[in-house]
């Protein structure tokens, strides 16, 4: 049985959260069409610039994300700690929305009766509610990229199959387990040979801060590359601003209790090691499918059995 948006997400239990969404029927409209050729790839870059303005505008912090194909992850932070004045969120909720009148007099400084500025302290309580709710955030997010879509395909209907799916992260482990899957997926998806060329996710975008932050002359392989990828630098890319990684206890509220180095190692030793142990199963599948393919053919009495023979050795 399905639970209700507000029992899901729950701020004073765990700020993280781990959300999902996906296109209508799992469709690769953000990726290659195998049918028809067409290749929406750039609109894995609409999603990133969109996340990089919403960042700014929420009280969310993003920790990990993976565009991929045909859904996109992300690892978010609900920040409760912020402060803001009344001015300040008034700002940035019409970074977007247009305000209504009573509250464009207001920071017009007109003159406004008792029961006019309590009803501007209600508006904006509730705006400062909306920019710390994730339902808002991803609304925010998927009405946007749907509506942009939707507008270049010259159609109406849905884009995303439904709001979206979200997932407490209730401690470090689960938190850092998550952060990992969500980093390597294109690894798992044979989208990538190695987290420093997986494009449009996180960990990619952390090498490569990290890399242009700690340059050394002997770096290793996965700064080399990513400096020398398509995607020149991270400053000339509208990416959104990922909540940084320390292992110093001071930095606790404001930073993710793993150290920057170690995180990336362990994403680089997992991501090729999944991608060894996928390649290696691949393999062994296709050895099982043409031995198989090959017994069958003898019984049927086919003469062609052969003609099969050298996919296995090229399996092999």
């Amino acid at each position: 049985m399905t639970r209700a948006r507000q029992e899901q997400i729950s701020p004073a239990d765990t700020p993280y959260y781990h959300v999902i969404s996906r296109c209508v029927r799992r469709a690769f409209l953000c990726g290659e069409d195998q049918f028809s050729g067409q290749s929406f790839e750039h609109r894995r870059q609409w999603v990133l610039e969109r996340l990089s303005l919403l960042d700014q505008m929420f009280a969310i912090d993003i920790c990990a994300y993976a565009i991929m194909s045909n859904h996109y992850h992300l690892v978010l932070y609900i920040n409760q700690a912020q402060s803001w004045s009344d001015d300040e969120v008034i700002k940035r909720w019409q970074t977007l929305f247009v305000g209504p009148m009573l509250i464009q007099r207001y920071q017009q400084g007109k003159k406004q009766s008792q029961a006019e500025l309590n009803k501007v302290a209600e508006i904006i309580a509730e705006w400062r509610e909306r920019l710390m709710d994730i339902s808002w955030f991803m609304r925010c997010l998927n009405e946007h990229i749907a509506r942009k879509a939707n507008q270049e395909d010259n159609c109406t209907g849905r884009f995303w199959e439904g709001r979206f799916k979200s997932q407490a992260l209730l401690d470090e482990q689960g938190l850092l387990t998550c952060m990992a899957y969500v980093d390597l997926n294109p690894v798992r998806a044979v989208m990538a040979d190695s987290p420093e060329n997986s494009d449009f996710t996180s960990i990619q975008q952390r090498i490569r801060e990290f890399a242009e932050v700690h340059p050394t002359k002997n770096q290793d392989s996965q700064c080399e590359q990513a400096q020398t990828s398509p995607q020149e630098s991270t400053s000339e890319l509208k990416l959104p601003k990922l909540k940084p990684l320390s292992a110093r206890y001071d930095d606790g509220d404001k930073a993710i209790m793993f150290d920057y180095a170690d995180y990336l190692g362990l994403g680089a030793v997992v991501g090729r090691i999944n991608a060894v142990i996928f390649r290696g199963l691949c393999r062994l599948f296709c050895r099982v499918w043409a031995s198989a393919l090959i017994t069958g053919l003898r019984r049927c009495n086919l003469r062609d059995y052969h003609k099969v023979a050298p996919w296995v050795v090229l399996i092999n």
